[in-house]
């Protein structure tokens, strides 16, 4: 069923925030103690595409200091979202003009958790509800944005530093690179593609069978906008809500008879949990044999939002082991592996059914680093950078061919 409203700008995305839990809470680190991160800092954004359409780049998300929705100019100052209706109204245009093919413009960030949109040749179009802001949700044919090529990167700029991530969560799209300089002038980058790896990702899933391409979206024309992730190709009917169901039932199987251990924490290996399945539901117990937590057995919605019946509060108990079984699923280590997470990508999307959309997003990228799901940053796999004392940031917007 079609979502009929766009979401709601509440918070960060669930890649960044995922990224955010996990250096604070799965890895059980604690936060840094870095020199005052200044109010704004540069983003430098660089339009390496070749394309001759302007550039539009918009600054939207929440004000750490008061939790306000609105956006950011240029210069970083922060303007609140007016009051929404019902019907939505048009927010206020929030667009800064980006740089030219081959040109850089330097903006802004404040401090703020968001994203930072680009799109090509049209300007993007936001509405004001009563609840805020609601973004783009191209899996509705009725979206305004829906011919619009487009995408987002997603940061959180605060005092204790710069995290910043491209995302593949909802719909791969125009390709672009993040990157930050840290204090002693080194950058890091990542989200870049392989040489060809647009168009080679798009021919994969052409070729992949069982309705994976029918998350491809072209406008009228024929021009690749995008593709959806898998979970909107489940809300749209473009893959069957059973392209999970083999693998799911062949776990369920396996931990009927077998333990599933799942140890959270990369640097607390003591803390284990021990999950069996007894009929529908997986129920998981600590080292003292009492139960911490039970899942449902879950659906491919569930398994490809890490969502619904993989829901994963921010605890210390069923968020982890959420997280963690979310990742096995999608990437299919589940039978292969009963000590979870498994962090070696090279064993990886080996069964005929998994998510063959992160799978192939992933083979594509320079570094191997993507978020293609929303728990993608389990075993450090995420396209993200950070920096607790950052000078710069960086968004390179690269070619589609």
């Amino acid at each position: 069923m079609l979502r009929t409203l766009r979401r709601s700008l509440t918070a960060v995305g669930l890649s960044l925030a995922t990224a955010l839990t996990s250096s604070l809470l799965v890895t059980g680190a604690s936060t840094p103690t870095h020199a005052a991160v200044p109010a704004t800092i540069p983003l430098k954004i660089t339009n390496n595409s070749a394309r001759g359409e302007q550039v539009y780049i918009y600054n939207l998300g929440t004000e750490l200091s008061t939790g306000r929705q609105g956006w950011a100019d240029a210069n970083g100052t922060f303007h609140p979202w007016p009051a929404g209706g019902n019907p939505p109204t048009p927010a206020p245009d929030a667009s800064i003009p980006g740089p030219a093919a081959g040109q850089s413009t330097t903006i802004r960030m404040p401090k703020f958790s968001g994203r930072v949109y680009f799109s090509y040749g049209q300007k993007l179009v936001f509405r004001l509800t009563t609840g805020g802001l609601v973004q783009p949700a191209v899996q509705n044919p009725a979206d305004p944005n829906r011919n619009i090529l487009f995408n987002w990167s997603e940061y959180t700029l605060n005092d204790a530093g710069l995290w910043i991530n491209s995302t593949q969560v909802d719909m791969f799209s125009a390709p672009y690179a993040v990157g930050v300089q840290r204090a002693d002038g080194t950058t890091a980058s990542t989200g870049r593609l392989k040489p060809g790896g647009y168009q080679g990702f798009f021919n994969a899933l052409r070729g992949q069978p069982g309705g994976w391409a029918n998350l491809i979206q072209t406008r009228p024309d024929g021009t690749v906008l995008r593709a959806l992730s898998p979970l909107y190709g489940l809300e749209t009917g473009a893959l069957p809500p059973t392209v999970m169901d083999d693998y799911i039932n062949r776990v369920w199987q396996k931990y009927s008879t077998s333990t599933l251990t799942v140890t959270p924490f990369a640097d607390r290996p003591g803390i284990r949990y021990y999950g069996r399945v007894s009929g529908n539901v997986m129920r998981f117990t600590d080292s003292a044999g009492a139960t911490v937590t039970s899942f449902e057995k879950p659906d491919a919605s569930s398994v490809f939002g890490c969502h619904r019946k993989l829901d994963a509060p921010n605890d210390q108990v069923r968020g982890p082991i959420s997280r963690t079984l979310c990742a096995g699923f999608n990437r299919s280590t589940l039978l292969t592996n009963p000590q979870q997470p498994d962090s070696s990508a090279d064993a990886f999307y080996k069964d005929n059914v998994t998510n063959h959309y992160a799978r192939k997003i992933h083979a594509q990228m320079a570094d191997g680093k993507a978020y293609a799901f929303a728990f993608d940053d389990v075993g450090h796999h995420e396209s993200l950078v950070h920096d607790g004392n950052p000078r710069q940031a960086y968004l390179t917007l690269d070619p589609l061919n």
